[in-house]
């Protein structure tokens, strides 16, 4: 969490810094050490905002991966068993089938 913020924090900090060299204007003047907290502040607080976010659609998508895998369970209960496909799907070979034993040989 911490480093999203910091990385907004240098980011708002840099963005004061290029505005004071698209105006030609000294960076550590007296006056811009007022403004310097603040741009850092907003870009944290954008960091932070971001953070939360994220924190949110990986609970969502947590939760929806448990509701799937939990209804799969339940649909395998149901059935029997899970469904491997027929007996040449599983001896076809390719990208997605499953590795033949070559232990054997």
């Amino acid at each position: 969490m911490v480093n999203k913020i910091l990385f907004w924090s240098g980011f708002g900090l840099a963005v004061r810094f290029w505005q004071l060299g698209i105006e030609m204007r000294p960076f550590f003047a007296r006056e811009n050490w007022v403004i310097y907290p603040i741009y850092g502040g907003l870009g944290a607080s954008f960091g932070y905002w971001l953070q939360g976010i994220e924190q949110r659609q990986m609970r969502y998508l947590s939760e929806t991966r448990e509701r799937l895998l939990e209804k799969r369970r339940r649909r395998a209960e149901r059935e029997g068993g899970v469904n491997i496909g027929d007996q040449a799907q599983r001896n076809e070979e390719g990208l997605f089938a499953t590795p033949k034993d070559t232990a054997a040989a």
